[in-house]
């Protein structure tokens, strides 16, 4: 008996009556069938598995959801994978040159990739050296900077473009100005969060005409590719992530103590840098003409050294401007509140208690996202106006006390010290999630909980579990530490307004003729918001609606703004005899005549 030509539609049966559907029938010359011997195929995984545990065991999210990806494509036949793979701009330069326009094994150019993808991460590292322990140069032969690896630098660099086209303000500020350099001779030293987005204003300094020095403000927010970039870039930057109290401190004074190098502007996130070069080298003062400072934990500092009369050049608080507490504070704290959470604990919101510390602008964007996420929020607050408006907006007002035993996340953002204390941790429920959403790390009392009798256990980057004799744990994320930018990222254009502000306020000051501003704090001009706001507009196709001159003589104003008085400010926390003086002396000075 021979097989049919199985191909022939006439000598093909299928039989699906007896279950046995699918099963190719045999065909005798006289016409009897019978059925075709059954093979078994079989689902092949050893080869799978080897593939899988070659795979790196240290690698970025998105490196390892495509190494499984590809441990199931290596299990295919040879007649089932593509032949040739074409090299794209994906692809990092050196394996487009080393594929030679193709490649042959798709393998080949995966693992190429993966080790691209997971080299982009700032965790990714097997490295355990200190950066202090490294001899590192750039392209250009300098080591005048201290990064985690600067062979990151690429990686870094692509971020960077990636937040330029999210930043058009500063963008459109570095095309308008640079050519007058209106901070030629500025040395400016910085310690803020090193990110793309910092990246961005300080590139914009350099175009502007400034010097540029950097450190950061926090030990966990540093993007070590971006810092890469930028040492690589040419800019003295000294920043890793993971920095050590002693490694924190150090970089700040790498960044000012430097021969032939001496700063004449600061430009501060929280007042430690400030407070450095106060303690550390106070005749640096004689040079500096002007303090830029954009934290309400630096803005404090510098108010409290202005009462003592220990303050001994102008400070600007980028703080309180409305583009910063509007934009920044209230909504880059709704988005990252949700990102930082989620990205830390994997938690569902929904049905979940949370209480939040302060009821400020980073206070409503935290409760508007959670209670739109159906969270049951609780509010704690010291104001009676802003107490009042979390009543408004429908928030329970509450005392720590009362709810530290029933919530299941716990969110300071006052600005203030010692506002979860021991006490309060000891009465939190198991589980329970602290983090921190102000700039400083003092809101949450961490160092009562380094005790003999308590358990630290790290359960992944910035997620340490406490745990108490008797069992219970809470869940504290990022040490106490600011927890967006440590642990998740902001929105890029959000910070292109609070970036803008502070080049704009740097500018003020180094052009500020002598006597226009004396050993003081001071807010920003109102036209100085307005011009940040507008340069923003245009990102949405947005269109201003202009007064008629009968209009503006009705409501006694210019045309062209400012539209609101110098001491108007949707600022809780400042009363308007306060405003008004600090505004009392400020005036445009010759840095925007060419705006």
């Amino acid at each position: 008996m021979k097989r049919s030509d199985p191909h022939h539609p006439q000598h093909r049966h299928r039989d699906g009556g007896d279950g046995s559907a699918g099963r190719e029938a045999m065909v005798s010359p006289d016409g009897t069938v019978t059925e075709a011997p059954r093979t078994v195929k079989k689902i092949q995984f050893a080869d799978q598995k080897q593939e899988f545990n070659k795979r790196p065991t240290k690698i970025g999210r998105r490196s390892l959801s495509r190494s499984i990806s590809q441990s199931s494509t290596d299990s295919y036949s040879s007649e089932e994978r593509p032949k040739q793979l074409s090299v794209g701009s994906s692809l990092p330069h050196s394996a487009q040159a080393n594929a030679k326009g193709t490649l042959s094994a798709p393998k080949e150019a995966m693992k190429i990739w993966l080790a691209h993808s997971a080299a982009s991460y700032t965790d990714s590292s097997d490295d355990e050296t200190s950066p202090r322990d490294k001899q590192q140069k750039n392209s250009k032969g300098s080591s005048d900077f201290c990064v985690k690896n600067i062979k990151q630098a690429e990686f870094g660099r692509r971020e960077i473009e990636i937040a330029e086209q999210e930043m058009p303000a500063l963008m459109a500020l570095r095309k308008r100005a640079q050519g007058e350099k209106p901070l030629a001779g500025a040395k400016i030293v910085g310690c803020t969060h090193i990110t793309a987005q910092t990246a961005v204003l300080m590139e914009t300094l350099g175009a502007l005409g400034a010097q540029c020095r950097w450190a950061a403000c926090n030990i966990y927010s540093t993007l070590n590719e971006v810092a890469a970039a930028l040492a690589e870039s040419g800019f003295p930057v000294f920043a890793w992530k993971g920095e050590s109290e002693d490694d924190f401190w150090w970089c700040i004074d790498r960044c000012v103590n430097v021969e032939g190098w001496q700063p004449n502007m600061i430009l501060d996130d929280g007042g430690d840098l400030t407070h450095w070069i106060y303690k550390k080298y106070p005749n640096m003062f004689k040079k500096i003409k002007g303090i830029v400072e954009e934290s309400v934990t630096g803005v404090h500092r510098l108010y409290q050294l202005s009462k003592a009369g220990k303050l001994c050049v102008p400070a600007m608080n980028v703080n309180d401007s409305v583009t910063k507490q509007k934009f920044d504070n209230l909504y880059c704290c709704r988005e990252s509140i949700l990102d930082g959470l989620k990205r830390t604990t994997d938690m569902m919101f929904g049905g979940k208690q949370v209480v939040v510390c302060g009821y400020g602008e980073v206070g409503k964007g935290c409760c508007a996202a959670l209670k739109a996420m159906g969270s049951i929020v609780y509010v704690t607050e010291i104001d009676p106006i802003c107490a009042l408006q979390a009543c408004m907006d429908g928030f329970r007002l509450v005392k720590l006390n009362e709810v530290i035993r029933q919530v299941d996340i716990v969110i300071t953002c006052t600005g203030n010290k010692n506002v979860v204390t021991r006490e309060h941790l000891d009465r939190m429920k198991n589980s329970c999630i602290v983090c921190n959403m102000g700039h400083s790390n003092t809101e949450i009392d961490v160092a009562s909980l380094r005790t003999p009798e308590l358990t630290w256990e790290r359960v992944r980057s910035q997620v340490d579990h406490v745990i108490w004799p008797d069992g219970k744990r809470i869940v504290l994320l990022a040490e106490g530490r600011l927890l967006n930018l440590s642990c998740s990222t902001v929105p890029t254009f959000v910070l292109s307004i609070t970036a803008t502000t502070q080049a704009l306020a740097l500018i003020e000051l180094y052009n500020a003729p002598e006597g226009r501003y004396k050993q003081d704090v001071y807010l920003l001009p109102k036209k100085m918001d307005e011009y940040v706001a507008s340069l923003h507009l245009p990102t949405f196709d947005a269109h201003l609606t202009e007064l008629t001159d009968e209009q503006a003589k009705y409501l006694g104003l210019n045309k062209n703004g400012p539209f609101k008085p110098n001491y108007y400010r949707k600022v809780a926390r400042l009363d308007v005899k306060t405003l008004r003086e600090r505004e009392s002396t400020t005036s445009l000075g010759t840095s925007f005549q060419w705006y």
